[in-house]
């Protein structure tokens, strides 16, 4: 079916459309966008037999209600949700995360995200909006991509990418049913162990592991930013050298003159001025797409070494749950 579209009844108090990224335009002053964990949502894509990089919608705080005009499969990964689907009947069923679910027509309802910030929700097909710039993702500062460069808002239609439809009558999770914690890819709690990073040259930098910091409310796509008790009481002190603009990524640590850090993420900007204290590794920086404003925040210092073996274990994990899901649900996706 070429030219299935949700209807948006209520968008969620953030939800936009995402998927691996717009890669490549990063010299030209793009951002990146995309998943802010792109393991999860490839993870839910392949639930549901979508290419890794097929767009979805990722999910903050609370979820959005969607009216399913027809059968389709779906699959939500990252934190929990208390997720309800109303069919045509009027009866309501509960549906399970991170699982393959296949659906008839009705409504779906994602409530509030639980022991996280954010998760992602897959479709068969995939949200088939117009790519830009080779990529479906939202830019939210630049305010394109995705559905006209912003967040859902209740009446949006969202296209559906051609599939083959599930024949169902009655929500029914696809065996075999995969153990939750499968999908957590770190043996550590992930919102609670620290946040590793390779510090800068600066002599400052090293004092970013000694402070205890919550993530502040202000936090959004474009950086984390953390609260509490400035670096330095006096910032001339530290004699932080002045600086033209320097390219910056995801991941990077910004020390702005408050003394707060920031931690760049998906919308980040491609060049900035402040200093620089390090960069988050590779394989920790997802997990700060789950911390919530007021969640305790810690900081660990490692080197490239270590920085280069965690994103290791982390793909060899990745790759065995992919591998894990082909194989039990029979599917092969293209990458």
């Amino acid at each position: 079916m070429n030219d299935l579209r949700w209807r948006v009844e209520s968008p969620g108090a953030q939800t936009t459309v995402q998927d691996l990224g717009r890669d490549g335009w990063r010299h030209l002053g793009v951002a990146r966008a995309g998943a802010l964990d792109p393991a999860q949502a490839a993870l839910a894509n392949r639930l549901v037999g979508n290419p890794d990089d097929a767009a979805v919608l990722e999910i903050a705080l609370g979820g959005p209600t969607l009216s399913l005009p027809a059968p389709t499969r779906i699959a939500l990964c990252g934190a929990e949700a208390g997720m309800r689907f109303e069919d045509r009947s009027g009866r309501t069923h509960a549906i399970p995360g991170g699982r393959r679910v296949d659906l008839p027509a009705g409504r779906l309802r994602i409530g509030t995200l639980r022991n996280g910030l954010r998760a992602w929700l897959a479709v068969a097909g995939g949200i088939a909006t117009t790519p830009v710039l080779g990529s479906r993702s939202t830019d939210l500062r630049g305010g394109f991509g995705g559905l006209d460069g912003r967040a859902l808002r209740a009446g949006d239609d969202l296209p559906i990418g051609a599939h083959d439809m599930p024949d169902v009558v009655a929500p029914g999770v696809v065996a075999p049913v995969f153990p939750a914690q499968w999908f957590a890819l770190d043996a550590q709690d992930a919102r609670t162990a620290p946040i590793r990073y390779v510090p800068s040259s600066l002599g400052i930098a090293a004092a970013l592991a000694t402070h205890a910091w919550t993530v502040d409310p202000r936090s959004d796509r474009q950086g984390l930013r953390c609260a509490g008790d400035m670096l330095s009481t006096d910032m001339r002190s530290t004699a932080l050298p002045e600086q033209v603009s320097a390219p910056v990524a995801p991941g990077t640590i910004q020390l702005p003159p408050d003394g707060r850090p920031i931690v760049l993420l998906a919308d980040a900007q491609t060049v900035g001025g402040y200093p620089r204290l390090g960069h988050v590794i590779a394989a920790d920086l997802p997990r700060l797409a789950q911390r919530r404003p007021g969640d305790a925040l810690r900081f660990l210092a490692v080197d490239a070494a270590a920085a280069r073996a965690a994103m290791a274990r982390r793909r060899g994990e990745l790759a065995r749950l992919h591998w894990a899901i082909d194989l039990a649900l029979g599917d092969r996706p293209e990458s």
